[in-house]
């Protein structure tokens, strides 16, 4: 497959779903090793922390980067951006559960932003199908660690 403007770039995928490679083998360790449960879970909502974080400063990206739109629409691109961020930073000083409740909300809200911000600007074809399965995949491990650990 030869990269174009219109198709996904190979490295966004190699990256993409390689990224997921913590929350699968993480979120499978909090089933799988009783003993050290508290310590899989906690990773697991560090890394999705981490992610969150990450997928908070795309939207910094576009506001950086999106032309011809208003300058309120940027103001709210870059306010965005950080709410997510917050959201993971509050979820570490949580309790597991509700730590891992808020990472969930995090995705889904951010998701939900993402819908919104490609309704009214252009955006790759490939990226709301790439970003669905990705948060898809980190809810589930999100939620399947939590309910390993408080099981």
């Amino acid at each position: 497959m030869v990269d174009t403007p219109l198709a996904r770039p190979r490295i966004v995928a190699w990256l993409g779903y390689g990224g997921l490679l913590p929350f699968l083998a993480l979120g499978a360790l909090t089933w799988v090793d009783g003993e050290r449960v508290a310590l899989w879970h906690g990773m697991l909502c560090a890394y999705g922390a981490v992610i969150l974080s990450f997928v908070g400063a795309l939207h910094w990206g576009f506001a950086m980067l999106l032309e011809g739109i208003p300058t309120s629409a940027r103001t709210a691109l870059f306010a965005w951006s950080v709410i997510p961020c917050l959201m993971a930073f509050v979820s570490l000083a949580l309790h597991s559960l509700l730590g891992a409740i808020l990472l969930v909300a995090g995705f889904v809200l951010h998701y939900w932003c993402d819908l919104r911000l490609a309704a009214s600007v252009p955006m790759p074809a490939w990226y709301l199908p790439l970003r669905l399965r990705l948060s898809v995949v980190a809810i589930l491990c999100i939620a399947a660690g939590a309910l390993a650990f408080f099981k």
